[in-house]
Parts: structure tokens; C-alpha cells; sequence
């Protein structure tokens, strides 16, 4: 038995992290995702990026309040990609 390959941009921990958030609230700001992750500004930042350039997030920048609002949310192939990411892991952990 082969096993899937694992999605490169998902196979990392914040990553992951911010897709299964977004999974479940379908969009949510910098600030949620910051405060949910636990990660630093700089990482959540360069994270948010590549999620972007892979396609599997939209971002939206606009100001809230005077202040500077990112708002990221799903995109139809990062929930693809989220899927089949959790199928192929359930497929690693049934051997």
C-alpha cells in the first residue's frame, strides 16, 4: 500500500493551523488568528502569504477604526486541499 503524499503547504503547523480555522469560521481577521494560534506577527504574516500564493486563502486588507484590518478567508481550493489533506491522514494513521 502507497501512501498519499502530504501537501507541502499544509504540512506545516501554523499552516494547517490557520486553514483548520477558517474551515470553521469560513473567514476570520489577523487579529483572531493571532490570539487563536498563538503564533508571533512576523510568522503568522509569512504564513498568511503563502497561503495566499498557493491559492487556499483570499485576503482582504481595509482599515477598521483608522487602524490597518486584514481579514483572510477560505478559498474553494484551500478547502479542496484541506480535505484531501485530512484524507490522506486518516489514511497514514489506519496503516
Amino acid at each position: 500500500m502507497a501512501f498519499a503524499p502530504l501537501d507541502p503547504v499544509l504540512h506545516n503547523q501554523l499552516r494547517l493551523a490557520v486553514i483548520s480555522l477558517l474551515v470553521a469560521v469560513e473567514e476570520g481577521d489577523f487579529n483572531f488568528l493571532l490570539e487563536k494560534t498563538g503564533a508571533t506577527r512576523g510568522n503568522l504574516s509569512v504564513q498568511i502569504t503563502k497561503l495566499k500564493e498557493a491559492g487556499y486563502i483570499v485576503v482582504t486588507k481595509s482599515f477598521k477604526d483608522n487602524y490597518p484590518n486584514t481579514v483572510c478567508a477560505i478559498a474553494p481550493k484551500g478547502l479542496e486541499a484541506f480535505e484531501h489533506y485530512v484524507k490522506a491522514i486518516k489514511e497514514y494513521l489506519r496503516g
